[in-house]
C-alpha cells in the first residue's frame, strides 16, 4: 500500500529546508505521487495501456516506500526543531501558540510510530504492523487538521489588517509592510490547500468505516499528492527567493 509521508521540512521552516536530504525527498514525494496518477488513469480508463500503468503504480509504491525508509534519519532533526521553538514564547497569538505546540507533538510521534510499522512490516518487529500505520496516519491527519485550523486563523488575522481604514494603515504600515501581509496571506492560503489535499489521503489510508477511507481511486489519490507536493515546492522555492533578496 502506498503509505502517507509527513514533509515536515516544508511544514517546518525551522527545519534545514536547503538540506540535500529534504531536496531528494521532495523529488521523490512529487514523482512518486505523479507516478500514482498518471498509473491510476491508465489502468482505470485506457484498458489498451493497463501494463503501463500497473508498472507507474509498482513505481510510485517503491518510492513510496523509499521515503519511509529516508525517514528513519528525520527524527533528530525534527527533535531539534521541537525543542527550538518549545512552548512558543516568542509567538504573540495565543491560538497559534496552542496548535504549534500540539502539531509539533502530532509530528514528534508520528515518526516512531512509522518507524515501528515500517519495522513489523519488514520482520524486524513481531508486532502488529496495521495498528501502528493507523496510528502513525492518525498523528499525521491531526497534524494536517492543526495545520488547517492555524492556516485559516492566519488568513483572518491578516486579512483584519487589511480591512483597517487606508489611512489607519499608512500610518501604521509602509507599502512595503502592506505587500508583505499579502504574500503572507498567499502563502498561508497554499499552505491551506495542501494541508486539505493531504488531510483528503490521510483520511483515506484510515481503517474502512472511517468518513471516506478506502474510498479514493489510484488517480485520485494520486491526484491530491502530485498538487500538494507542488504546491509545497513553489513554496519553498518563493521562500527561497525571498531569503535572497533580503539584504
Amino acid at each position: 500500500m502506498n503509505q502517507p509521508s509527513i514533509y515536515i521540512y516544508l511544514l517546518h521552516p525551522g527545519l534545514p529546508s536547503h538540506s540535500g536530504h529534504h531536496r531528494e525527498l521532495t523529488r521523490i514525494r512529487t514523482l512518486g505521487y505523479s507516478c500514482q496518477l498518471v498509473g491510476g488513469v491508465l489502468v482505470e480508463q485506457c484498458p489498451a495501456r493497463s501494463e503501463v500503468g500497473t508498472r507507474l503504480l509498482a513505481l510510485s509504491s517503491q518510492l513510496s516506500h523509499c521515503r519511509i525508509v529516508l525517514r528513519l534519519f528525520d527524527d533528530a532533526a525534527m527533535f531539534v526543531y521541537t525543542k527550538q521553538y518549545g512552548l512558543g514564547a516568542e509567538e504573540e497569538d495565543v491560538f497559534v501558540r496552542c496548535v504549534s505546540i500540539l502539531g509539533n507533538l502530532a509530528d514528534q510521534l508520528y515518526y516512531p510510530c512509522e518507524h515501528v510499522a515500517w519495522a513489523a512490516d519488514a520482520k524486524i518487529l513481531h508486532v502488529d504492523s496495521a495498528r501502528w500505520w493507523t496510528l502513525s496516519t492518525t498523528l499525521w491527519g491531526l497534524s494536517l487538521l492543526l495545520g488547517v485550523a492555524r492556516s485559516l486563523w492566519m488568513v483572518l488575522k491578516l486579512r483584519q489588517r487589511l480591512r483597517k481604514p487606508p489611512e489607519a494603515f499608512t500610518s501604521r504600515l509602509t507599502r512595503g509592510k502592506r505587500r508583505t501581509v499579502e504574500t503572507q496571506i498567499c502563502s498561508e492560503v497554499l499552505t491551506l490547500l495542501s494541508n486539505l489535499a493531504d488531510l483528503a489521503n490521510a483520511v483515506h489510508w484510515l481503517p474502512p468505516g472511517v468518513l471516506w477511507a478506502g474510498r479514493f481511486p489510484q488517480w485520485l489519490v494520486g491526484l491530491l499528492g502530485t498538487l500538494s507536493s507542488l504546491l509545497s515546492v513553489y513554496q519553498a522555492v518563493q521562500a527561497g527567493r525571498q531569503a535572497n533578496d533580503t539584504p
